[in-house]
């Protein structure tokens, strides 16, 4: 299969990570032993899909937040020649263009959540290890029992089951639950569901503490549907982060893919704004791969970006 390659491949990686490559040898040589030949043998050609939802105004927010409010950054002070004091920056008078953002939490969209979240004595989002950047993504399927129950909650037995088909899930990996849940994106009745697919506790459990890995995702913005959100206070009380609001699940194989992910470091922050990118074989079926689409320098629009007063944001 071509995945074994990647396997390999991964594998590789796991090991130049470990030993790295000695910063005195020249950069041919390092390109040859280093990092930079698993960029070249396994991440050139790759796939590559984005797993992150768009933050705008009018994007599903859970009930007990106010959505996000765009907006044109203003001068604070004169600044010549580019504006006067409360004078909106403008491609026209400024050359240039810069927004203002209204985030009443940093729970909106894709994120991820510190355990800090609910657990002041565990990490917020600045403080999670650099280690999180890049880890094996492993996909359980449950949409068609979602499809059947729009409030069903992953059982460890769909763990299992998944297990006897695809292998055991790798210690150190993140487990991404699909439920096609994020199709109705961005639709805002979303947050007001009272059922929705979600994760039991003791699915929770079992990938913690049996398979041990780094931290699970799901589509929806809770991690399940109980009155107190037990599996979500599980997590954070015992130091564990994890992913919500996830789209395009229906895009990544179950096994054979890594996840990149980004988020900003806001200091003490208790959630955190994420990107989550699949890095996928060359074969895959979706995704981009380098070299596929405008990078450095970048497309050039026909539709250039402008302010619209209605939608609250920027638009083509």
């Amino acid at each position: 299969m071509a995945y074994a390659g990647f396997f390999k491949r991964s594998a590789a990686l796991a090991v130049l990570l470990a030993l790295g490559a000695p910063a005195s040898l020249p950069i041919s040589a390092r390109a040859a032993d280093g990092l930079w030949a698993v960029y070249d043998s396994a991440l050139r050609g790759a796939k590559y899909i984005d797993l992150t939802h768009v933050i705008t105004p009018a994007m599903p927010v859970w009930a007990g937040f106010a959505p996000p409010v765009f907006g044109r950054a203003e001068a604070a002070t004169a600044v010549p020649p580019f504006a006067r004091k409360g004078q909106v920056f403008t491609y026209a008078e400024s050359g240039f263009e810069a927004s203002r953002y209204v985030l009443p939490t940093d729970q909106l969209g894709t994120q991820l959540d510190p355990p800090a979240h609910w657990a002041p004595e565990y990490p917020s989002i600045d403080e999670l290890p650099p280690t999180y950047t890049l880890r094996p993504l492993v996909v359980i399927p449950m949409q068609d029992k979602v499809a059947r129950d729009p409030g069903y909650q992953l059982q460890v037995a769909d763990i299992t089951a998944f297990e006897a088909r695809h292998g055991r899930i790798p210690a150190g990996s993140v487990v991404f639950v699909r439920s096609d849940w994020s199709k109705g994106w961005p639709d805002p009745a979303l947050a007001r569901q009272d059922r929705f697919p979600g994760v039991s506790l003791a699915a929770l459990q079992f990938l913690h503490l049996r398979r041990h890995i780094l931290f699970h995702g799901h589509e929806p913005l809770d991690t399940d549907d109980t009155p107190t959100l037990e599996g979500e206070h599980w997590l954070m009380h015992h130091g564990y982060a994890q992913a919500e609001g996830l789209a395009n699940l229906d895009q990544v194989g179950p096994t054979g893919c890594l996840v990149a992910i980004g988020y900003p470091k806001f200091q003490g922050g208790t959630g955190g704004y994420a990107r989550y990118v699949a890095i996928c074989p060359h074969d895959w079926p979706h995704g981009v791969a380098i070299g596929q689409v405008a990078e450095a320098p970048l497309s050039r629009s026909d539709r250039p970006l402008h302010w619209d007063a209605r939608a609250g944001m920027r638009v083509r």
